[in-house]
Order: structure tokens, then sequence, then C-alpha cells
């Protein structure tokens, strides 16, 4: 562990607007968990580009209030990083004002396979008449917005957290928005992407040199988060390379691994979900191979004593 995330974790169903460079805000949901994404805003003179949309009605409603507060012009841009539904459920909240969804094109076929998927997961959350909104805009390798006197690079460095993963680098002001492939004080998830990849991804994250970084989900943090997620990843693939020679189920080694120096970190269940995937490239399947996600969320529960993991959207 190489050093805390830059600023304090926000309180559980808290908000915090932090201005990270001019004019480009960190929206921050506590305490991070389970499907409590954080977004990202960009203003200038026509309007807003927002980068993912929460995971309920009610927050992505907050979240375009927040929106509306700091920027004057109409223009609405949005930018989902990753399918995942706590990320781009909130896209019809801002569609409906005829905003424009950008995504990687892996990310828009996904979201449209998964469809509510995550909902039933978590059946007693008030997910409000959510809806699938597709992107309309896409792209391969990379994309560069230019938002008046701003720039803002679109990057894709799947597979990482999914196989879809795009993030938000702004070069002039050297602000990193890095998805899920980065949260700060959280168990990093590589179920439906890559560990191998994972760790592509985070150095070529490290080669643009942030001065800020704000994850998918966790506090805002500089560049140190990199190193600190580097490490649990290292040490995921130590622990899950000596279960394989060894001949031990995923869930067998996580729950004789301990967590070590990550035991604080928030949802470490995921180590389960991790280790499978782990198992999966070390049977030499290609990166990124669908997985049975609800066979082994199952086992994720059982590592968890039984319960299911506590999820606050």
């Amino acid at each position: 562990m190489t050093g805390a995330p830059v600023l304090a974790r926000v309180p559980s169903g808290e908000v915090k607007v932090t201005e990270v460079a001019d004019r480009v805000f960190a929206y921050v949901q506590g305490e991070g968990g389970w499907c409590v994404s954080n977004a990202g805003v960009l203003t200038g003179p026509d309007g807003a580009t927002v980068i993912d949309t929460a995971a309920t009605v009610a927050r992505a409603r907050r979240l375009a209030a927040t929106v509306d507060r700091l920027a004057a012009g109409p223009g609405r841009l949005l930018v989902n990083t990753h399918f995942h539904g706590d990320h781009t459920f909130g896209n019809a909240v801002f569609g409906d004002a005829g905003a424009v969804i950008v995504a990687h094109e892996l990310a828009r076929r996904e979201m449209g396979v998964a469809g509510l998927g995550m909902t039933r997961l978590w059946p007693t959350v008030d997910w409000g008449e959510v809806e699938v909104r597709l992107p309309q805009l896409t792209f391969r390798d990379r994309m560069t917005l230019h938002l008046g006197d701003r720039v803002a690079e679109l990057i894709f460095v799947g597979p990482a957290h999914t196989v879809t993963d795009a993030v938000v680098w702004l070069p002039a002001e050297r602000v990193l928005f890095a998805g899920d492939v980065v949260m700060p004080g959280c168990t990093p998830f590589v179920l439906m992407g890559s560990v191998r990849g994972s760790l592509r991804a985070i150095g070529a994250l490290r080669a643009l040199d942030p001065l800020v970084v704000v994850g998918g989900h966790g506090p805002v943090a500089g560049p140190e988060v990199l190193d600190d997620t580097e490490g649990y990843l290292r040490w995921l693939l130590g622990a899950a390379e000596a279960g394989f020679a060894a001949g031990l189920t995923p869930l067998a080694v996580a729950q004789a691994a301990g967590l070590g120096d990550y035991a604080a970190w928030l949802d470490a269940e995921r180590l389960v979900g991790n280790l499978h995937r782990v198992y999966a490239e070390l049977r030499g399947e290609p990166e990124g191979t669908e997985l049975d996600v609800v066979g082994i969320f199952g086992e994720m529960v059982r590592y968890n004593g039984g319960q299911l993991p506590a999820c606050y959207a």
C-alpha cells in the first residue's frame, strides 16, 4: 500500500461535489460500495458533459439537478465508462431531455444483453422505473471530445473491470475519470473482465501521469491509487496461482487467504469472483471469457456468511 486516498470517504447516503480542476467536478456518492457509484461533470458555455449516470431513478434525478445547477447551457452529453447498470441506469433520466449518450461499442452491446439484470440481484432496492437507454454514439479505440476550450479523450482500456471499460482523460488538467478500473478504498472486481488486462490498464493509466483520479466508486484520489490497485491485483494473482496449483477451489482459497493490507477495503467478498477470473486465465481461457456470474455470486454470498452483499443504492 502506498498511501491513503486524497479525500476522506463520504458518509453513506451523502453526496460530495468537488471541483477538482477548473469547471471539472467529481460527484462522489457515499460511501462507494455496491451500486453506489460516482459521476463526473464537465461544464462549459454550451452545457455539461456527464460521466456516468447512477443506479436508481432517484439518484439519477439528484445528479441531474446538480448538473443543472452547475451548467447554464442547454447541452447535455453523457459518457458511460462501461455497461453496468449502476453507471448507466440513469441514462434515461438525462435522455428524456435530449442528451446524447457516448460509450465504447462493446458497452452498448453488453448493456443490451444485460438489460435490468442488476436489479434482480438486489430486489429490495428502490430502483424506481429504470429502463435501459443505449448509447447513440460509439467508438472503438479512442475518441476526442472538443468541449469548447476543453479537450477530453475517451480511451478504451478493456478488458479490465469488464470487457467494455473506457476512461475519460483530461490532458490539460491531468484529471482522470477511471470508471471501475480504479475504485479507491473498494475491492477491485474483475469477474466480468480480466486481471491481467486490469494490470495492463493500470500501466496505461499510469503512463498518462494523472494528478487527480476519480474512480467509479470511493473518494477522489491521487495517482497513488494506481499503485494500490496494482498491489491488490498482484496479491490476488499470487493467491490464485498457489491455490490453482494445489487443486483448491476459488472459494476455498478465498476462505483461507485472509485479506492482509486490504482488509479495510469495502466489499471483500469480491475476492471470490476475482479468483474465478484468475482461474479462468490460468486455464488458458481468453481474457474476458464469459463465466457463470450468477453462480459465482452465490459463492460470494457463502463467503459473506450467507448474507447478500450490502447494497445501499
